[in-house]
């Protein structure tokens, strides 16, 4: 894509073609410009070869690929013009961080465990400024106010463990912008955050790059979050760029039936189809029509219903403060004061910004956290007060499926051992045939086939590991689900291939859904009614249409105002 600005642009890529082995190129013959005070979108499905394209750039590609063809030229500040592709790894280290920052996928597995936040942001200042350790832990911790983290200065302390998904983010965002590259690269950096925080980094990001001329190149499937943030759009389509240009003309005006798919398979907040448009579904060779089920399925449970999951005044508490003695003395209230009614058939939508509380209310409802105050009860029965072997019979009927689908399965079991286990813990199906005939039945229910239970999960897709996740969480035969951000890092075509199939489990198999996301958008389409969670309580209550038609509270209205819109 050449551009008729009179500046060289600070990145360039030609015919840039990348293969693993002897296997045809996962990406090829792509073309992109990159220019100083702007930002780039790159979007498509996952194995598009986005992120392959990005790790190029980085000098980052694994052992196993290679460059088979193509130029990567990069000019920095007061630096000659180098072909990534050509440099020595020892000049593209020095650049990495320095003059090239990046924001990974996964903010879970991106960071080191074994050391705190701060100390890893400040070991990447020191590293490329020269700074000693007291101005890069000033340096970092102003890095962490600027990126909104909550309580800086225990922000740096703490280990990743102890924060949420949504503040891990923001460390690595901060990590990337630490000493001020010319170049940065940001893939699904806005993934695990919620809307208004991604809004405030989307204004960073691009503030930075207009007053630090710094080129952006962005990644995501979101394409609400592309048209606010880009300027140029590139739509990647099995390792091909497939159109490109002003991000205004293509989103309007798609001239690719992949581009126009990509778009109508968003949920919006204007629209609620029974059923959500797949790029499968519209790249159909006969040029069929989207598939759809009865609109009945996503009618929510009559006024009769009754209760299946009951809370009052729930609590849970961690402490902040001990004495001397290591007694409590003060405590964090992540959960207070909730009380919730949940009713058979239903799907409850939880929404608020990272660290409400939302995640912690999920686990409460499931007695997997223990509960500092209040009551619950599950299909009439107290279960506040019951001890874990007691709760036996009531575990089985209530799952979660985990927002990370990379982190939820054990890269040591095979697919059939996961699924076995939850059985031969609960002493369901009988023998070993027999459950193996309900795994089998369980993956193709969730579109899998049944030779994927002997394979292991780093041998699937993000998409494919989530209906694994889904397929587990229906083993026991379950009343209830706790989705917890369960479609948050997949792209818009598999999020709505995901969200068809669990609508569609509702309906056959009479499910309740607690649907816990970030997401407003697919919240609203999801859900029956919807919970606005504010600081460990909620805020706001309404039919999901009510809601979003007129939110009761200023704080809802904000949050609905942040959603990004094309």
């Amino acid at each position: 894509m050449k551009s008729d600005r009179a500046e060289e642009p600070l990145l360039t890529v030609e015919n840039l073609s990348i293969a693993f082995g002897d296997e045809e190129p996962a990406v090829r013959g792509l073309n992109m410009e990159v220019f100083r005070g702007e930002t780039l979108g790159i979007v498509g499905e996952s194995g598009s070869g986005k992120s392959l394209t990005s790790l190029a750039v980085m000098g980052l590609l694994p052992p196993s690929a290679r460059i088979v063809s193509g130029r990567i030229l990069f000019s920095p500040k007061g630096k000659e013009t180098l072909d990534l592709v050509r440099t020595d790894r020892e000049t593209i280290r020095k650049l990495r961080g320095s003059r090239m920052g990046m924001v990974f996928q996964e903010p879970m597995s991106s960071l080191n465990p074994l050391h705190t936040c701060g100390a890893q942001v400040s070991e990447a200042v020191m590293l490329h400024s020269g700074m000693s350790r007291k101005e890069a832990r000033e340096r970092t911790v102003a890095l962490f106010e600027e990126t909104e983290l909550p309580r800086p200065s225990e922000i740096f302390e703490r280990y990743p463990h102890e924060i949420s998904g949504g503040q891990k983010q923001r460390v690595m965002i901060a990590m990337a912008l630490s000493c001020g590259p010319d170049l940065l690269i940001a893939d699904e950096p806005t993934t695990a955050l919620d809307v208004t925080v991604q809004k405030h980094i989307l204004a960073l990001i691009k503030s930075l790059a207009e007053k630090n001329r710094m080129g952006v190149i962005f990644i995501t499937h979101d394409l609400g979050v592309t048209a606010e943030t880009a300027r140029d759009v590139l739509v990647m389509y099995r390792g091909e760029v497939v159109e490109q240009g002003r991000v205004s003309d293509i989103f309007r005006r798609p001239e690719a039936t992949y581009t126009r798919a990509l778009i109508e398979c968003r949920p919006r907040l204007d629209k609620n189809p029974p059923v959500l448009p797949t790029v499968d579904d519209m790249l159909a060779p006969d040029g069929s029509a989207p598939r759809t089920t009865p609109a009945e399925r996503m009618k929510g449970p009559g006024e009769g219903s009754s209760v299946l999951v009951d809370a009052r005044d729930l609590g849970v508490w961690y402490p902040s403060a001990k004495n001397f003695l290591g007694r409590p003395t003060a405590f964090f209230k992540a959960v207070d004061g909730v009380s919730l009614e949940i009713r058979k058939g239903e799907t409850m939508g939880l929404v608020g910004e990272s660290g409400c509380g939302k995640s912690t209310l999920g686990r409460a409802l499931l007695r997997l956290q223990p509960l500092s105050a209040g009551t619950l009860h599950y299909d009439g029965h107290p279960i506040h007060d019951k001890s874990p072997a007691v709760m036996r019979p009531f575990r089985r009927k209530m799952q979660l499926i985990f927002q990370d689908p990379y982190g939820s399965l054990n890269p040591r079991m095979t697919v059939e051992e996961a699924l076995t286990e939850p059985m031969a813990v609960h002493g369901l199906h009988g023998d070993r045939v027999a459950r193996r005939d309900r795994i089998t039945a369980l993956l193709d229910r969730v579109g899998l086939p049944g030779a994927a239970a002997r394979k292991y999960p780093h041998e699937f897709s993000g998409g494919q590991r989530q209906r694994i996740c889904i397929a587990r969480a229906l083993v026991t035969e379950p009343d209830f689900i706790v989705c917890d951000e369960s479609v948050s890092a997949l792209d818009v075509s598999v999020q709505a291939r995901v969200l068809n199939l669990l609508n569609e489990l509702k309906a056959e198999l009479g499910l309740t859904y607690l649907f816990i996301s970030h997401d407003l958008s697919v919240v609203k389409y999801m859900s029956d009614r919807i919970a606005v969670m504010r600081a460990g309580r909620i805020e706001e209550f309404a039919e999901a249409e009510q809601l979003y038609k007129a939110p009761a509270t200023d704080y809802t209205r904000t949050l609905i105002a942040a959603i990004p819109k094309f």
